[in-house]
């Protein structure tokens, strides 16, 4: 078996490490709930070569990735659901349905025009998944997976909603349920009802993630680059600390927040 730039290559090596006989024993004791997270932390391990703008890792990362849905095809084939090839075909089916404006005869102008053609198609889709399963009218949230990361879910649970209306009328009252929200916090607190802070604080960052979509920022990736932002500061607290010779443990508050307080100032330079 030699490595090549055909899909079919993969293909067939996954289906080899799958051999009932001469495959992998790790590989054959896999099944479609041991190897899920695998595919939640291939993709943050793509976008994390995104944001560094490594490339070299993309590449590498990508194909990790790339590696996902070849191996649950393949397992999903064992078990006589489907292969790679209906799922190819379903992804293939989807995108010209939903672009109308490139494969069809309808125009759309701008970005715009495009996301609401698109949201519309979707609207139909998720109708006609429901018809199929014989279900009632679907909910708009519906199909907003509960794996998201909580914040990135709150946001999309939002934004389904504003699609019917259910939304804020601007930033302004947004921003007053989050200050109120805040206040049932430090209401809670002072009850010393641990429970109730808990369902406050989720409010909390619920409101959050709402006055960030309605600021158009994606909370996710905004709390993501505030890690970022936060480890990359501390680390040279830390450096400065090691300069000064003291450990950072033995540093004091104030020392800490006068380090933090330089490189805070150097970023806004």
């Amino acid at each position: 078996m030699q490595p090549s730039r055909e899909i079919s290559r993969l293909i067939e090596i996954m289906a080899a490490l799958r051999d009932p006989v001469t495959g992998c024993p790790w590989d054959l004791e896999q099944t479609f709930a041991t190897i899920r997270h695998y595919t939640i932390e291939e993709a943050y391990e793509v976008a994390d070569a995104v944001e560094r703008e490594d490339f070299a890792d993309l590449r590498e990362e990508l194909g990790d990735l790339l590696l996902q849905p070849i191996y649950q095809a393949q397992l999903a084939k064992e078990a006589g659901h489907f292969d790679i090839g209906d799922v190819i075909y379903a992804i293939t089916s989807k995108l010209i349905r939903r672009h109308p404006h490139v494969f069809g005869d309808l125009d759309a102008n701008d970005a715009e025009a495009a996301q609401s053609r698109w949201e519309a198609i979707k609207v139909e889709e998720r109708a006609a998944k429901a018809a199929r399963k014989g279900e009632q009218t679907p909910s708009v949230l519906d199909d907003v997976p509960s794996t998201l990361p909580a914040l990135a879910r709150a946001e999309k649970l939002t934004k389904r909603a504003a699609q019917v209306g259910f939304d804020w009328p601007h930033y302004a009252a947004v921003k007053e349920k989050l200050l109120e929200e805040l206040a049932e916090v430090d209401s809670a607190r002072e009850m010393q009802d641990q429970a109730a802070v808990q369902e406050e604080i989720g409010d909390l960052l619920f409101a959050a993630a709402n006055l960030a979509r309605q600021a158009g920022v994606d909370p996710e990736a905004a709390l993501r680059d505030a890690n970022s932002k936060f480890s990359r500061r501390f680390h040279y607290v830390e450096a400065r600390c090691r300069e000064d010779g003291v450990a950072v443990e033995d540093a004091g508050l104030d020392r800490l927040d006068s380090y933090w307080n330089e490189i805070r100032a150097a970023d806004k330079a």
